[in-house]
């Protein structure tokens, strides 16, 4: 094999990473790919991260002890995901959005994989630290979403059903409150999805009451699984009306009122907002 040039060595090795967020790659395993010294690696490892830095594109960490090595966080700076969230404010208060019913239109962004690559990996952002085991949504139109977050967070995605499943085999069914009229739904997992003592991310595509959300919350303490957090694409409020879950992070806020002719308030969560 022709020696390896340097160049050539940093594509493949961004290419490897952004990949697998957050996953750890030793440095051995880019030595015996590229048939070079540690030393030159780790020269490389350095120039990847000041370039993903300079532009905003994430983070390249190193990792120390036995079972360090290098791996990709994508993690947007505030500006970024503020910028982000905020132009697609100006999308979704499009008047066209409010269907009736009063209603409003999210369904093409749940299908957008670029989109929510990058909600994805802004929702992710505060939970790095808190190292989930998963993340748990419930079918069906959240899917897209929670992958896109468990993808970021290089960790598995668990999805709680409303109907047992015959080939997932025995489950665990509780009955919750949903927000909508406050009817009584269920929601199902099976036992062999998780393990107690692992650590739970919780996410959905919209909350209006969070009702779904405690829902999710009251499954994982049958499993003796502890929530590290609830995210949600989009949050309803309505002014003065009290929430069945109050610990949500959200990425937009739609205001209650909207209508067809002047479309709805959306605007970024506080949180997005807030200096680090």
């Amino acid at each position: 094999m022709d020696k390896i040039k340097r160049n050539e060595r940093i594509g493949a090795m961004a290419r490897i990473l952004t990949a697998a967020p957050n996953h750890i790659f030793t440095l051995g395993r880019f030595c015996g790919m590229f048939e070079a010294a540690k030393s030159t690696i780790s020269e490389d490892v350095e120039l990847l991260r000041k370039v993903f830095a300079q532009f905003d594109l994430g983070q390249i960490e190193t990792v120390t002890g036995a079972a360090g090595g290098v791996r990709f966080v994508p993690r947007l700076s505030q500006a970024s995901a503020l910028a982000y969230v905020q132009e697609l404010c100006g999308v979704l208060s499009d008047p066209g959005r409010v269907l009736p019913g009063n209603f409003l239109y999210i369904q093409d962004l749940l299908s957008q994989p670029d989109t929510l690559e990058v909600l994805g990996a802004i929702m992710a952002g505060p939970y790095f630290a808190a190292a989930p085991d998963f993340v748990l949504t419930v079918e069906t139109k959240g899917i897209p979403f929670a992958l896109m977050v468990a993808r970021a967070l290089g960790v598995q995605l668990v999805i709680a059903r409303r109907d047992h499943k015959a080939f997932e085999g025995s489950v665990v069914t509780i009955n919750y409150i949903s927000g909508s009229g406050g009817e009584m739904k269920t929601m199902s997992l099976a036992k062999r999805a998780v393990r107690p003592g692992q650590k739970a991310l919780i996410v959905d595509d919209f909350t209006k009451d969070g009702g779904t959300v405690r829902g999710m919350v009251e499954l994982m303490q049958e499993f003796d699984v502890t929530t590290v957090g609830v995210g949600v694409m989009v949050e309803r409020r309505r002014e003065g009306a009290p929430r069945i879950y109050e610990d949500i992070r959200s990425l937009f806020i739609v205001s209650d009122a909207m209508d067809a002719r002047q479309g709805a308030v959306v605007h970024p969560a506080p949180w997005l907002e807030v200096q680090e």
